[in-house]
């Protein structure tokens, strides 16, 4: 289901693109604009990530996952947290938006994951504060290394669709 409505809704672009990770890419998968026109797509993905989350608390680093999170804590009811790419220079200048108890387990859900940096670095930052992260849960995996990066670091990366079955469609 999840699959068809990502093909249907037009979120695989095709061209030349440079990605988070600094690297070309024919392909871009458009996450942001696909759940932002359809709230079934939102929906589905809610259900389906909620069905896959076991900690106490979800986190997200913004932009893409944004959504993701708040969609999935709102229908867990369970708290949040929110990463920023970049500290603030204003207000609480906290790069990390929510509370985090030592020795809590936090999962993070991630919209597209390629070589997995972005998603590490926000791992790396909920440790220095205590959480314990032992999963991400991404819609698309791009299967570009991230999987490999995340196990060395102790992470299983629960995909809820890789893009060999999207290119294939």
């Amino acid at each position: 289901m999840i699959k068809d409505l990502l093909v249907d809704l037009g979120a695989i672009k095709f061209g030349d693109f440079t990605l988070t990770s600094g690297k070309k890419s024919t392909y871009y998968v458009d996450m942001k604009s696909a759940f932002a026109g359809s709230p079934a797509l939102l929906k589905e993905l809610t259900e389906e990530i909620s069905r896959r989350l076991t900690a106490g608390k979800v986190a997200g680093v913004e932009l893409g996952a944004v959504p993701l999170v708040v969609a999935a804590a709102f229908a867990r009811s369970t708290p949040f947290i929110i990463i920023r790419k970049e500290g603030r220079e204003h207000g609480l200048k906290d790069p990390v938006i929510g509370a985090i108890a030592s020795g809590e387990e936090v999962e993070i859900i991630e919209d597209v994951v390629t070589t997995g940096g972005s998603v590490l670095r926000a791992v790396n930052l909920l440790r220095s504060r205590g959480a314990v992260v032992k999963k991400v849960i991404c819609v698309v995996d791009r299967e570009d290394g991230g999987t490999a990066l995340l196990r060395e670091n102790g992470i299983e990366l629960v995909p809820l669709v890789r893009i060999s079955e999207l290119l294939k469609k």
